[in-house]
């Protein structure tokens, strides 16, 4: 259904150390930086994206949206959390962890990336 997810940063070289830690811990590479200087990182068939705003203003963070991120295990989600938290994130919510609602079991974890955007690292189990 989607063909990318994109964020906006007001600092792209702190954003490329975050996201470049937090793809590594999951097995992902280093961004791609496009002639008009937005980072892309292309993982499991996936692509996102981390832009300045092209209208000149400032990067905020949407409030109530979450971007979510399909990992493989727990492990590999602590893994993903830990490298966030360790590069300018900031944990946010419960710790990581199974949160079972009766209907579905799911390991998550949440972070705010360095610009304030919502992200979930999420394992069905």
């Amino acid at each position: 259904m989607f063909s990318h997810v994109m964020v906006g940063s007001n600092d792209i070289e702190r954003s490329r150390k975050f996201y470049d830690a937090l793809f590594a811990a999951v097995g992902g590479k280093p961004a791609i930086t496009d002639p008009k200087g937005r980072l892309i990182y292309l993982h499991n068939g996936s692509m996102f994206m981390v832009t300045s705003p092209i209208d000149g203003e400032p990067a905020t963070h949407g409030n109530g949206s979450t971007v979510g991120f399909a990992l493989d295990s727990g492990e590999q989600i602590d893994a993903w959390h830990a490298a966030g938290v360790a590069h300018g994130g900031k944990a946010v919510e419960d710790p990581p962890g199974v949160r079972d609602s009766g209907a579905i079991k799911l390991y998550l974890a949440y972070l705010r990336d360095p610009d304030g955007n919502k992200l979930c690292g999420l394992h069905r189990l």
